[in-house]
């Protein structure tokens, strides 16, 4: 099956028609910010006289309470990578989902800071970081607020909040406090113009909105607070930590260096993971090598077929073309010794090849009784096509070294033979319409069947049934002496195999004779489904020659119905005596059909991500495997019951999270018009996302920072002066990535 590759990995996104979906939005803004309040009231009476009377009344205290040092951890709806987990996690940015929608900006970060700046942040910390948690397993200091302020947590300086915006109680509260060094909270410490970008609200649905502004208002009940970290965990792997800070009271310390003694923080929630060394070759690597020869030029087509690769001269004639034209097809030369024991060379290829298998000459497109009649012999070159000869002698084998089968396939022929002899040495049952026939009359003893015709038949008018008239005259006929006529023995004279055959050859007679032993044909049958679906043969039948199929490739081939033909022809042949058993053969060869096309994937990709997503489509329609296999550890077969036009590889689905592809790209997505979501190209080009990360090794996202920053650069790619906080997250969506085959 000839195939071309795209160039890259595609991200795979969800369709606006799947069962629900999702949308973004920038924060939420609350119309009065939680903290300490008072109402005045003032009334101004004017008198008739001209002079005005003010009357004060008593102001009114009124508190607006949120969750400000602590809150509760069932309002946490997921976080990613979940705590504890172990995976490959170098190019994925934490994040966090909280169930109160407008938590992060329910009160202001600093007096100057505009409201779409949450107040909290997420903050992340890898191994021999953080003093106080060496080995980064979540380890905080705990006490009251009370002592969070007077430096009773330990050192670093606290957060310088207001002792007005405090409520008397909200000192005596337990909070957690973690030790951020100078140097390391200057280095990761979001900007407060990057803190809005790190934040958004996400809404999950069903898909009631289908276009850009005439959605519907956000359901309350599905929408989430969400926050992203800004540092990507370490690629020489180890243990890390994600805390949930709040930084009120740090707003001045965001745009210029810490203080020496460092920052100690309100830790409102935090969970660890370990991250395993990255190895810089993941799913889109694997995918993209796979499709490609350097990462940008598709491989050929003709790099995709299932053979061994040759290099051919420039004009070849005669013998030369003959040979190549074979090998093209997937065809490999191998020695071989004739009968006569002559050493010579002949073709052989299994059942998959690179080309659509030619026709059978006439001979060999008949049933095959043994492999010497499958033979194919080029006369012109002296040479053999040993093809279908070894797939009758790989049947045959197949069926000799499995007992169950050969057992249920000689009895099920030893009950149709004689079923079939039944039916020839007894005219009366062969006379009956096959509608009238079941698999009663061919396996009960004639004796039943004799005295069920005593008790059924005869007509009332003449005497009554059968039985009731030989009865009456079996006493007259025993006096008399009268035996069977030469005639009527002559006619139960047991028949020939001639005979049996021809009965086989009458309509529906074959139908029913596989019911002379059903659970055994069942067991016949099921067996030649299963090789036709290739489940018994090696890898090496299949592939001859292992350079047809090297390591990291993926190849596409056409299976020949031919040569699968012939190996059940060649495990039919056990145990055939004469004739009437080639003939009952037939019977089973009606089963399931033959796959058309396969295909094969010899890569890391099978053990290292065994829950890839395939997916094969002809035209518009997807086609589901016939079978999905591994062999060993990294070659993985897909057959179809079609040729398909298109296959893709994807990465295995892991919910929804932020960070970049294993080629060092993101998809860029619509922002605007009935396409919002839909994939437009990856970012950024050349590949490589390095230039986004602020100098220092800490790999932290320069989102908005000075130099190369990654928020101007999206702007510029979608061509509006800047971008929101909504549309940001939509663009660091991590979504599986996948590598498209097309046919030509």
């Amino acid at each position: 099956m000839t195939t071309t590759s795209e160039p890259a990995p595609q991200p795979r996104t969800t369709a606006p028609g799947a069962e629900h979906r999702t949308r973004f939005f920038d924060h939420r803004i609350p119309s009065l910010y939680a903290g300490r309040y008072r109402i005045d009231n003032r009334q101004v009476l004017e008198d008739l006289d001209g002079a005005d009377r003010v009357i004060d009344a008593t102001p009114q205290p009124f508190d607006v309470v949120q969750p400000r040092f602590s809150f509760d951890p069932t309002g946490i709806n997921a976080q990613f990578p979940v705590p504890d987990a172990v995976g490959t996690y170098s190019q994925t940015l934490a994040h966090i989902n909280l169930d109160a929608p407008g938590l992060p900006w329910n009160r202001p970060l600093g007096p100057d800071q505009p409201p779409a700046v949450p107040w909290m942040a997420l903050l992340l910390f890898r191994e021999d970081e953080l003093p106080e948690d060496p080995d980064a397993v979540g380890l905080v200091k705990t006490g009251t607020v009370r002592q969070l302020l007077d430096g009773g947590h330990g050192a670093g300086k606290p957060p310088a909040l207001p002792p007005e915006s405090l409520r008397p109680d909200e000192y005596e509260e337990q909070c957690a406090t973690v030790l951020v060094p100078k140097d390391l909270f200057d280095a990761v410490k979001p900007l407060p113009a990057e803190m809005g970008y790190l934040a958004h609200l996400r809404e999950g649905g069903r898909p009631d909105a289908t276009r850009a502004g005439t959605d519907p208002e956000p359901d309350e009940g599905e929408l989430n607070a969400v926050l992203v970290a800004n540092r990507f965990p370490a690629a020489t792997g180890g243990r890390h930590v994600v805390h949930l800070v709040s930084l009120e009271g740090f707003d001045r310390h965001l745009t210029t260096p810490a203080p020496a003694e460092g920052v100690r923080l309100v830790s409102l929630a935090s969970w660890s993971f370990t991250t395993e060394p990255d190895s810089g070759i993941g799913f889109g690597d694997l995918a993209q090598h796979l499709a490609t020869a350097d990462g940008v030029t598709a491989r050929p087509a003709d790099d995709l077929r299932l053979r061994v690769p040759t290099t051919a001269p420039a004009n070849p004639a005669g013998p030369q073309k003959e040979a190549l034209d074979r090998m093209a097809g997937g065809a490999v030369a191998l020695p071989q010794r004739l009968e006569t024991g002559e050493r010579t060379l002949a073709f052989y290829r299994g059942p998959l090849t690179a080309q659509p298998a030619r026709k059978l000459p006439d001979p060999a497109a008949t049933r095959l009784d043994s492999p010497g009649e499958a033979l194919i012999y080029l006369q012109h070159y002296g040479v053999f096509d040993t093809t279908y000869a070894a797939a009758f002698t790989t049947g045959r084998t197949l069926a000799l070294a499995d007992a169950d089968f050969r057992t249920a396939l000689l009895a099920f022929r030893s009950a149709a033979r004689s079923a079939a002899r039944r039916l020839a040495s007894h005219p009366g049952l062969a006379t009956r319409t096959v509608t009238a026939l079941t698999g009663r009359h061919l396996t009960a003893p004639l004796a039943f069947e004799a005295f069920d015709r005593l008790l059924l038949d005869g007509d009332e008018r003449a005497g009554g049934a059968r039985l009731v008239q030989a009865l009456n005259q079996a006493g007259p006929q025993l006096r008399a002496g009268r035996r069977r006529t030469a005639a009527r023995t002559a006619a139960r004279t047991r028949r020939s195999i001639g005979d049996a055959r021809a009965v086989l050859a009458q309509p529906g007679v074959a139908a029913l004779l596989t019911q002379a032993a059903p659970d055994e044909f069942a067991k016949v049958t099921a067996w030649l489904d299963a090789l036709r679906r290739l489940e018994l043969l090696s890898l090496s039948h299949l592939v001859p020659d292992p350079r047809a199929l090297p390591a990291e490739s993926i190849r596409f081939a056409y299976l020949d119905p031919g040569w699968v033909r012939a190996a059940v022809d060649g495990a039919l042949s056990v145990g055939v005596g004469h004739t009437l058993d080639a003939d009952l053969n037939a019977l089973a060869t009606g089963g399931g059909p033959v796959p058309k096309c396969a295909v094969l994937i010899n890569s890391s990709l099978v053990p290292n991500w065994p829950n890839t997503i395939v997916a094969a489509y002809q035209g518009t329609g997807a086609v589901e495997p016939v079978r999905d296999a591994v062999f060993g550890l990294e070659t993985r077969l897909l057959l179809y019951p079609e040729v398909i036009d298109r296959f893709e590889l994807a990465e295995p689905p892991r919910g929804l999270c932020f960070g970049i592809g294993d080629v060092g790209t993101i998809e860029l997505r619509e922002i605007t018009g009935d396409r919002i979501g839909h994939p437009k190209g990856e970012f950024p080009q050349p590949a490589g996302f390095a230039r986004f990360l602020r100098p220092g090794g800490r790999d932290v996202l320069n989102v908005d920072g000075t130099g190369d920053a990654l928020l101007p650069a999206l702007s510029q790619a979608h061509g509006v002066p800047r971008i929101s906080s909504a549309q940001f997250a939509l663009q660091m969506i991590n979504a599986p990535q996948a590598q498209t085959f097309s046919r030509p």
